[in-house]
């Protein structure tokens, strides 16, 4: 066989074999038995590896894997991956019907969907070819995955048709069925080694696997529920997984379009009851606004989309014994109790703790010594006792009583006024306080320092090396060295990395520093505001309270922080190292009065700007952004299709309406 003839077999058994893993995967329709697709395929194999020269990343040779192993690198999302908001009860799932429409005077139509509990993945094709595949990670950055995921047969490495984007993403949940599970398992103990604890776990710990030829073997799913991209061919969610779809994409076909509230809580107390009879695990059913504009104008909060959430079906609920309670210390001093329990089996996992959130909690548990408990899985996550089996209780038993003084360093607690939680106010002394706040410090949406980890952090704390987070930037590679498993590169990366953190926005440096209430969306609402740590630190309550978003708990907690003189202390050594505690000249140059006092709303799509653009742009001059229209909104940022019913409230309030080009003018 010469070149071309080649050439020509290995691109007709590559077409055969897609089309054939299309019909089995995704349609479940086969036309052909498992002998017919295995000849064909070594076949394929065959031909390629006499003409190396014809390789293709997205032949369905690669479906099997490889024996190379390999380091997983992590890569930036381009669209964040961000969780959903969980609901446990139809009165949550109006309440999210309620917000909507706080925002939007438009009538909603809701997109149901199964939310299957696997491991998430983000999936990017350029003209047809997967080119790469994401684990969520934090996030903001996951893991590439892609040769594992190209053994999994229902993912499609080359497209069907020519009617989608040029470049787009798709994300889904990556499973295993119950079937493969419950045969791996079996495997696993016959082999001596520890089964999984349930699918989610054995998919996970499947597509992390560093040896793509074990993988193809672990037979894992994918369902796709999710497009992404700058250009995507329908106006709405659901029309655009019809036409993915259409291209080669596992698509669920129990997904269903709902125009009321009251047809998504039928179509959640159907599945309640129909969930056992599937072939993989699901923990919820997901509800998503559909029209794409609509999802656009409501937005999103620092952690979630404001236009979608997860129902969470009702925990199963054991009963075991509680043996003992410890008290765990977060960051900011906060004392969580937890119960240690005899290990049971709950919602498919090993349960041995659960959280019992704080005192009050004990208190109203009444709780003794092996008393036998009732344990739920909130939202199927975390264990928690709801209730005691009060007749199994022994005559003797001793009563739980929450802790007066702190675990780790003896001081004692105290409980502020209106919180639910008892703290230990030994903020500088307390080790686990210390190690915590440093955690917080260097993380990625804090100061994004590299290389430290928790297990580093805490060698680094027992050598006395680092006793608050000034202490990093003193750090030197002789101090580095010495440390178990710290080779030279991996030092350098370290120092390297908090040497860059000097440059990192004052708002993620305010974030960074762990005040109690002031997360990542408040402390870019105190940075832009007060310009400087100094402007913070001087600003008075009521000053603090006048500021968008700014509460009275916020606002106690900032004047407390700067009120302690250790605190102070550290936020002065900081500015000594040379870490950004002011707006930049750039940021305050771009800064200005024209639109203070202004509220401001924002409807329509724009050909100049994104709304998160013109968002920033008020923000950035003195504006506030309002997401629905009221007798105080003074501006109606106005791009094209905006809906009927907003227009009119904007008419009947008086309110001005100005064009995208007009305020661009207003801001100049």
């Amino acid at each position: 066989m010469n070149k071309t003839e080649a050439l020509r077999r290995i691109s007709e058994l590559r077409e055969q074999l897609h089309k054939h893993n299309h019909n089995y995967y995704i349609l479940s329709q086969p036309t052909i038995n498992d002998f017919e697709f295995d000849m064909m395929m070594n076949d394929l194999l065959a031909l390629e590896n006499k003409f190396p020269e014809y390789a293709d990343e997205n032949s369905p040779s690669q479906r099997v894997g490889s024996d190379i192993n390999v380091e997983f690198k992590q890569v930036a999302h381009e669209y964040p991956m961000l969780s959903l908001g969980n609901t446990y009860s139809e009165e949550d799932v109006r309440d999210f019907e309620t917000r909507i429409l706080k925002l939007t005077e438009e009538k909603i139509q809701y997109v149901c969907e199964l939310k299957y509990d696997g491991t998430s993945i983000s999936l990017k094709y350029k003209n047809g070819k997967l080119v790469q595949a994401l684990t969520r990670g934090d996030g903001v950055q996951g893991d590439d995955v892609t040769t594992n995921v190209k053994t999994i047969k229902s993912i499609p490495l080359s497209l069907q048709g020519d009617a989608y984007p040029e470049e787009f993403e798709i994300r889904g949940e990556i499973m295993m069925p119950f079937q493969v599970f419950e045969k791996l398992n079996i495997e696993r103990e016959e082999q001596g080694e520890s089964p999984f604890a349930n699918p989610r776990n054995a998919a996970s710990g499947s597509l992390k696997m560093q040896n793509s030829s074990i993988v193809a073997k672990r037979q894992l799913d994918c369902y796709l529920y999710y497009l992404l991209g700058k250009q995507l061919p329908g106006k709405d969610h659901y029309q655009n997984l019809e036409l993915a779809k259409s291209w080669g994409f596992k698509i669920s076909d129990d997904s269903k379009l709902c125009n009321s509230i009251d047809e998504v809580l039928e179509f959640i107390k159907y599945w309640d009851k129909q969930r056992e009879e599937l072939p993989v695990p699901i923990d919820g059913i997901v509800i998503k606004v559909n029209a794409l504009d609509q999802q656009e104008e409501l937005g999103y909060t620092a952690k979630s989309p404001r236009w979608a959430i997860s129902y969470k079906f009702k925990a199963e609920r054991v009963v075991t014994r509680l043996n003992s309670v410890a008290y765990q210390i977060g960051r900011t001093g906060s004392i969580t109790p937890v119960a240690n329990l005899d290990a049971v089996q709950l919602a498919g996992t090993v349960v041995k703790r659960a959280s019992l959130h704080n005192s009050d909690i004990i208190a109203n548990l009444d709780l003794y010594l092996n008393d036998s408990v009732f344990v739920e899985k909130g939202g199927e996550i975390i264990p928690k006792i709801v209730g005691v089996d009060v007749d199994q209780r022994e005559a003797n038993a001793e009563k739980i009583t929450f802790i007066d003084n702190c675990p780790e360093c003896g001081t004692q607690l105290i409980r502020i006024e209106g919180e639910a939680n008892h703290y230990c106010p030994n903020s500088i002394l307390c080790p686990p306080q210390i190690t915590g706040r440093i955690e917080h410090f260097i993380g990625r949406k804090a100061m994004n320092i590299d290389g430290l980890g928790e297990e580093t952090i805490e060698l680094l704390y027992q050598e006395n090396l680092v006793r608050n987070v000034s202490d990093l930037y003193r750090l030197k590679k002789e101090d580095l060295m010495p440390l178990d498993r710290m080779g030279d590169k991996s030092a350098d990366r370290i120092l390297g990395s908090i040497k860059e953190s000097l440059e990192v926005p004052f708002e993620k440096v305010l974030f960074a520093l762990g005040i109690r209430h002031v997360g990542q969306t408040v402390a870019k609402k105190l940075a832009k505001t007060l310009n400087s740590i100094q402007g913070l630190k001087a600003a008075s309550f009521e000053e603090l309270v006048e500021i968008d978003e700014i509460g009275d708990k916020i606002a106690k907690s900032i004047i407390l922080f700067f009120e302690d003189e250790a605190q102070n202390n550290l936020v002065n050594e900081l500015v000594e190292h040379g870490l950004q505690f002011e707006l930049n000249e750039e940021e305050l140059a771009n800064q200005t009065n024209k639109l203070v006092g202004l509220s401001i709303v924002i409807s329509g799509s724009f050909s100049l700007h994104s709304r998160d653009e013109l968002k920033a742009l008020i923000e950035q001059n003195g504006g506030k952004n309002t997401s629905s229209i009221s007798k105080k909104t003074d501006l109606f940022l106005a791009g094209e299709k905006v809906g009927p019913s907003k227009l009119e409230k904007v008419e009947k309030f008086g309110i001005k309406t100005i064009s995208e080009k007009e305020f661009i003018e207003l801001i100049k």
